[in-house]
């Protein structure tokens, strides 16, 4: 059984930063491009960033671009989304996802095969 499981989120002050993480268990870590999205209530979830399986590649929602850097650890099963200058627009549950491919990063929510269970980032003006 696959899971992913998100930690990391919280309450913060706007300016400040948070680190987010993802561990999987119950698939091949390494096969797979792994992803961050988030969702507020009432809109669709939003493709934040992702790295595809060797981390060589990375994408990024460009109004995140220069805040906010996503990386891995292979042998740890993580998937990390690191978030500085964080503003109140960042305020959302932010989710980690895991698709079917491995050698470039899709940016739409339905191309993803694994969720996990969303963990909540709320930013104080």
């Amino acid at each position: 059984q696959v899971q992913l499981v998100e930690s990391g989120g919280g309450l913060v002050q706007a300016g400040g930063s948070l680190r987010l993480s993802c561990v999987a268990s119950g698939l091949t870590f390494s096969l797979h491009t792994l992803s961050w999205f988030r969702q507020v209530p009432g809109k669709e979830r939003e493709f934040v960033a992702g790295i595809n399986s060797d981390g060589d590649l990375t994408e990024y929602l460009d109004v995140v671009k220069g805040r906010f850097t996503v990386s891995r650890d292979n042998a740890e099963k993580t998937v990390h989304l690191q978030m500085n200058s964080l503003k109140p627009e960042d305020t959302a549950v932010y989710y980690c996802a895991a698709d079917r491919t491995d050698v470039i990063v899709r940016t739409f929510a339905v191309e993803y095969q694994y969720w996990g269970q969303g963990t909540q980032v709320t930013v104080s003006s």
